[in-house]
């Protein structure tokens, strides 16, 4: 037997009630997963207050219990009200009232319970997946126009394979089929899908992927729900049309694909066109590019005649010939002009030559004058400007004089 020493210094204080009571609430009460907490149980009473619904929640596995309320305010958001003996998932924070040292869920929303909580986490990842664009529009790719080989996922003991086969061999004969199989069904389906998808992916061959199912239990199809399968579709680098034959809600791999077509037939009629309406539309294309043509040439015809006929009403001869007699009358005027211009050229050279004779020196002096220079071979025609015993040159007519000056006379004033 140990016995306490109540003198110890080692002994922590004690605590009130009180602040046991707080210290037990801000550890719940601050805890992040009970703030918002999903508890999966069953109804074992419920009670209508004015204030709200006030109910238990038991495990009848365990019989543990908890207590719940949801307030007044809040019953109009709930999915489903919780009754006696219901099977629900609620959603709520803890809360702990010092009062009573008890705790309770505050509920902000109830489901149903079994198919209740599948639905739940279908919408769950289905709102996450499309906040990542998982199922944009924008980011579907159009299917090839005209395949020539396609890749099946399916199982190979399915019926969907052998519907495929015979749809396409219908549909477009000669196409080249790989077959990726994989388990449609059960807890090994998804990664076993993915890994078809994968091994289409890195053979590289094919031009477009059908992931085909035929129909069944809404349970045998959760795999088409399954995260890995959605991104694996998703992500595919070549377009994926499904085929999953089912009448419930599109699956999370339907809306994934580039292209939902929802029986494995559908799938393989959309995923190639057929080869009888190609040959119509190659018909079709023809006829209209011979109409297209032969309106071409009937224009181009009427074109032609209506051309000519303007020729003939425009009689380019007759305007021809009336330019060339306005080309040779201009002419005819052009050379009379020029030859005008040249005999007054011609007369005013012979008046400046004239004009130019009388004014030579050689001229002046042949008549009798004489020209008379200093000895700087300037020209005298002022006395003034020579002083005697100046040397002076005269030219004459013929020759020249070279001469002394004995005396200057002025002029006479």
């Amino acid at each position: 037997m140990t016995n306490l020493d109540l003198t110890s210094t080692s002994v922590p204080a004690a605590l009130s009630v009180g602040g046991l009571v707080d210290y037990i609430k801000a550890l719940l009460e601050d805890d992040p997963t009970l703030r918002q907490v999903w508890v999966v149980g069953e109804v074992s009473s419920a009670n209508n207050h004015p204030k709200g619904l006030f109910f238990t929640l038991t495990d009848p596995d365990t019989g543990a219990a908890i207590s719940c309320v949801a307030w007044r305010s809040q019953q109009a958001r709930l999915a489903t009200l919780p009754g006696v003996g219901d099977q629900v998932i609620a959603l709520g924070t803890v809360k702990v009232y010092p009062q009573r040292s008890s705790y309770q869920l505050t509920v902000w929303q109830v489901l149903p319970g079994g198919d209740g909580l599948k639905a739940l986490r279908y919408r769950q990842l289905k709102q996450r997946l499309a906040a990542e664009g998982l199922f944009d529009p924008e980011f579907k790719r159009p299917l090839p126009p005209l395949p020539q080989t396609i890749a099946v996922v399916s199982s190979p003991q399915a019926a969907a394979w052998g519907d495929i086969q015979r749809s396409l061999r219908h549909h477009h004969p000669g196409l080249n089929i790989l077959f990726s199989p994989a388990t449609v069904q059960g807890d090994t389906a998804p990664a076993s899908i993915v890994a078809a998808i994968e091994r289409v992916a890195t053979d590289g061959r094919a031009e477009v992927l059908i992931l085909a199912r035929g129909g069944g239990a809404s349970e045998d199809l959760d795999c088409f729900d399954d995260e890995r399968v959605v991104r694996a579709v998703a992500n595919c680098p070549i377009p994926v049309v499904t085929g999953i034959g089912h009448q419930r809600d599109e699956s999370l791999a339907d809306l994934a694909a580039d292209w939902c077509a929802h029986t494995p037939t559908a799938a393989a009629i959309a995923a190639v066109p057929a080869l009888a309406d190609l040959l119509n539309a190659h018909y079709q294309r023809v006829a209209r590019l011979k109409t297209l043509v032969a309106d071409h040439l009937l224009d181009a015809q009427t074109d032609v005649h209506r051309l000519g006929q303007r020729l003939l009403r425009l009689r380019l001869d007759q305007r021809v010939a009336q330019q060339q007699v306005q080309l040779k009358q201009l002419k005819r005027r052009l050379v009379q002009g020029v030859q005008v211009e040249l005999r007054q050229a011609s007369d005013r050279t012979a008046a400046l030559r004239s004009h130019l004779l009388t004014l030579d020196p050689d001229t002046v002096v042949r008549r009798g004058y004489a020209l008379v220079r200093d000895e700087a071979d300037q020209l005298v025609t002022q006395a003034h400007t020579v002083t005697p015993g100046d040397t002076l040159q005269v030219q004459l007519a013929q020759g020249h004089l070279t001469v002394a000056v004995t005396q200057v006379h002025p002029p006479p004033e």
